[in-house]
């Protein structure tokens, strides 16, 4: 079986019943799995709901979006609009493994991935055991492999673990997981002029959170790909795959990883006529077909995805996940 989809980077999910197929085919699977909650249970990497660093972002109006001609105009990055912004609380790095495995243990949630059996790997990264077992591949990208007993507790599959990643983001995280987090921390996910505002650090109109070259001084500033995409990656950057949520310089707000590292969730319903869309004020509902993401990841390269630029943006569905998927947390200033 072939999966087809919509986004060049990142796969969407496909109907349930082809999850629930590989969900059943994932108990049969002769390779161990860790438990969910090894990195939950460990003492060692505790780190509760607020153990957490915000950063205020003050309030303001800015010109979100690009009319770049380096942006994928089908994705609905432009036109430039000027957009108002309320203050608001942003998390100055994603979610970490740590953070999300403490969610696990106080509360036995288990992920989608977790519940449907399987997740997106990049396929570099899956080791010749679990790859044996792989039978389905992304149709037009087929880099992308279904991996039965991939989430975030065992990213590359069965076979992996996150104990030596605590501190790099939670990844096989879908929209609606990283709602529950959401919820139990007392957060929210930023909408994507929050995002957009904050990711620009006070800079205006700038490619990338820290200007227009991606490497002043030949310096790299964020987490994404080098060498011929999909089949070698020379890791100039220091990094194959994640990298851990603080690292690389911080904006002008103080905020890690804003390009690269890995795509983050957006509250807000994917429109590309931002004519009708509500840019600042977003209502969530759980049974719009498509989220947005921001940020791009580690696997972006400009030959293939230059989305790791600031006004970037791709859909994708609820209840996706991949290996290149986290989240930050959002919240509001409290009145006095």
């Amino acid at each position: 079986m072939e999966v087809k989809i919509q986004s060049e980077d990142t796969p969407e999910s496909t109907a349930s019943r082809e999850r629930s197929a590989a969900s059943d085919h994932a108990l049969s699977l002769s390779v161990e799995r860790l438990p969910p909650s090894a990195l939950a249970g460990d003492d060692r990497y505790i780190s509760g709901r607020n153990d957490r660093n915000s950063i205020l972002i003050d309030g303001g109006r800015f010109l979100m979006g690009t009319n770049d001609p380096e942006a994928f105009a089908g994705d609905g990055e432009g036109p430039v609009r000027e957009t108002q912004v309320d203050s608001f609380y942003l998390d100055e790095c994603t979610v970490t493994n740590a953070q999300f495995g403490q969610f696990v243990r106080e509360t036995g949630y288990r992920t989608e991935a977790e519940r449907f059996g399987w997740s997106f790997v990049f396929h570099l990264f899956v080791s010749p055991q679990t790859s044996a077992h792989v039978r389905t591949v992304v149709q037009s990208t087929p880099w992308w492999w279904v991996v039965e007993g991939a989430d975030w507790a065992h990213p590359e599959g069965p076979d992996s673990d996150v104990n030596e990643r605590a501190d790099h983001p939670a990844i096989h995280i879908s929209w609606n997981d990283a709602n529950a987090y959401c919820g139990w921390a007392g957060t929210r996910l930023p909408t994507e002029a929050e995002w957009e505002y904050a990711a620009r650090g006070g800079l205006i109109q700038k490619k990338y959170p820290w200007g227009d070259v991606l490497r002043p001084d030949g310096q790299h500033q964020c987490n994404i790909w080098q060498g011929i995409f999909p089949t070698q990656n020379n890791a100039a950057d220091g990094y194959a795959g994640t990298a851990p949520s603080r690292s690389f310089p911080a904006n002008g707000y103080g905020l890690y990883n804003m390009s690269g590292n890995v795509w983050e969730w957006c509250a807000d319903n994917y429109v590309t006529d931002h004519e009708k869309s509500i840019l600042a004020k977003t209502v969530i509902t759980s049974n719009e077909v498509r989220k947005v993401l921001k940020g791009g990841s580690y696997l972006c390269h400009r030959s293939y995805c230059n989305r790791y630029r600031v006004a970037a943006r791709i859909p994708n569905t609820p209840d996706t996940s991949t290996g290149h998927i986290g989240f930050r947390c959002a919240f509001d200033v409290l009145p006095v």
